[in-house]
């Protein structure tokens, strides 16, 4: 059904558009309300980053948290929408900034600890995770000292501590920090072989960079992860004393607890109760548009069902100026065109038994005289029956002439006529009739016109048009064959000086079996064939012909066809 009725696939398709628009309406409201919050939350984490560097930073260049209001005064006037609670693992409250001492969050945002720095707030956080600000009893930072130790001042220095000899480092030589930074290092440095000891791994010697020895490596490569998880854990157990105990950090908005995410939950049914009336809405829509869509139509359907069964429709109502009745109107002027064609068709059929009946019935009467004895079969009545059947022969001859034309199967064998010559041999031929009736026929053409036409036809289309010439005007008159360039194409013209023809049936002179005078008979006016036949061949070679006349002065028929290039 839905196959079949424009209402109903009209209907499911304005269903699918309005359901595809709703969700992606809600997709859409849903990706930009997700985007909106993840942008609020980003802003929020850039700004609980910052306010987690700084006392990060407070951590690793103070022993212990008791000046640290300051610091948490300056964040809370950088961050004023944010609450900063400090709270030491034992659960003593450090510091509360920035709010009126509301509930706390379930769970804290971070924990301050220099020695354990968190790598998700920090992304360029050192692979220890040890703060590169914390220095403990070091005084270069490690990003200023050198890799190796090239005054051998650090080996003499180990050698001492080692062997516990007397040797002279010569450490007055050396600059305050480099001798500090040397100190410190050999303390980590026992640190880290301790460790190792207890994990049964061979002592290493350190660069200043916390990595072993080139020199030991060579001779001895030592265990690097070993290594490396002694160093880490020696490091924190030798800074712990140099920066403060870690802390929680809270972080809330000045009202109170975080705010939550928003959530759609628990407000499904009013999103599918707007959902619906949406659908319902469009449903209702797309139902009114379709019926006013549909009834012009089903008038169509109806009116073509009609016109099928052969009857005669009266034209359908156009309503509107849309596509539907711009199909109003051609279906209306396609019933007007057919309804003109059956008339014409039936006019047709009763023309051709009027012209068939006359010359059979002269020729039967004549026959069945004989026949009966009345009249004797002398040569005289041969000749007038043979005449009658002429008139049979000539009216069929026309007839397959336009059956041909009509079916497009006209045969044309197209080749260079000389437009004058051809007319000069039209006058020629038409001449004794001509003077016969007291009409002179003369030719005015270019000897250098030449036409691309099938020269029988041609021949045929100029004897019609001279021969009606002929035929209709009166004694005294003049016939003129003409020819002219035009743009192209050569135009012919045959003009008379007869009576000239009405202005009403000037529209009817190419159609078939029309006389301006009905009361003429085949004898007087011919078969009403001849005109329709000149059209046909005319446009059989691309040419186009008309008729231009004034009542009283005369007619002119005027052929164009394609100039020889």
């Amino acid at each position: 059904m839905a196959r079949r009725s424009v209402f109903a696939r009209l209907l499911l398709v304005v269903v699918l558009i309005a359901v595809c628009s709703i969700a992606a309406t809600a997709w859409l409201a849903t990706q930009l309300t997700k985007a909106s919050i993840e942008r609020e939350q980003g802003r929020e984490l850039a700004s609980d980053n910052r306010i987690y560097t700084a006392l990060l930073g407070y951590a690793a260049a103070h022993r212990d948290w008791s000046e640290v209001d300051g610091w948490l005064d300056s964040l809370v006037k950088e961050h004023p929408n944010r609450r900063l609670v400090l709270v030491t693992k034992d659960g003593r409250t450090v510091a509360d900034r920035g709010g009126d001492g509301g509930q706390l969050p379930a769970t804290a945002a971070a924990v301050v600890d220099p020695l354990a720095v968190d790598p998700v707030l920090v992304p360029d956080a050192p692979a220890d995770r040890i703060d590169a600000r914390v220095l403990g009893p070091f005084r270069t930072p490690i990003a200023f000292r050198d890799r190796e130790d090239t005054t051998g001042s650090l080996y003499c220095l180990r050698l001492v501590r080692r062997e516990q000899s007397r040797l002279d480092c010569r450490e007055g030589d050396l600059r305050f920090d480099t001798a500090a930074d040397f100190a410190a290092l050999l303390d980590l440095e026992e640190l880290v072989n301790a460790c190792l000891a207890r994990r049964a791994l061979p002592p290493v010697d350190l660069d200043p960079d916390y990595t072993p020895a080139l020199k030991q490596s060579v001779v001895q490569p030592p265990d690097e992860p070993a290594v490396a998880a002694c160093v880490t854990s020696s490091r924190k157990e030798q800074l712990t004393p140099y920066v403060a105990a870690p802390a929680l950090l809270y972080l809330s908005t000045p009202a109170g607890p975080p705010t939550t995410a928003i959530s759609l939950s628990g407000n499904e049914w009013q999103v599918a109760g707007a959902a619906a009336a949406v659908l319902l809405a469009a449903i209702g829509v797309a139902a009114v548009a379709g019926a006013r869509i549909t009834r012009p139509l089903r008038a169509l359907t109806a009116a073509a069902h009609h016109m099928s069964a052969g009857g005669d429709i009266p034209p359908v109502p156009v309503r509107g100026q849309d596509e539907i009745a711009g199909l109003t109107r051609a279906f209306n002027t396609m019933a007007a065109n057919r309804a003109q064609l059956e008339q014409a068709r039936k006019a047709l059929v009763g023309d051709v038994a009027h012209e068939l009946r006359t010359p059979l019935s002269t020729i039967r009467g004549w026959l069945e005289a004989a026949e009966d004895g009345v009249s004797a079969l002398d040569p005289a009545l041969v000749a007038l029956l043979l005449k009658e059947a002429l008139v049979l022969q000539h009216v069929v001859d026309d007839l397959q002439d336009l059956a041909v034309a009509d079916a497009g199967a006209l045969r044309l064998t197209v080749e260079p006529v000389p437009v004058a010559a051809a007319l000069e041999q039209v006058r020629a031929a038409h001449e004794p009739r001509a003077t016969q009736a007291g009409v002179s026929v003369s030719v005015a053409a270019d000897p250098s016109l030449v036409v691309h036409a099938d020269a029988v036809r041609l021949r045929q289309v100029l004897d019609n048009l001279v021969a009606n010439a002929v035929r209709y005007v009166p004694a005294g008159g003049s016939v003129t064959l003409a020819a002219v360039p035009d743009a192209g194409h050569v135009l012919i013209a045959v003009a008379d000086t007869g009576p000239g023809i009405s202005e009403d049936d000037l529209p009817h002179v190419f159609d078939r079996f029309w006389r301006a005078d009905r009361s003429r008979s085949r004898s007087t006016g011919g078969s009403g064939l001849g005109l329709a036949i000149v059209r046909k061949l005319v446009e059989a070679h691309g040419g186009t012909v008309d008729v231009i006349s004034t009542t009283g002065v005369g007619t002119t028929f005027r052929v164009r066809l394609p100039e020889l290039p």
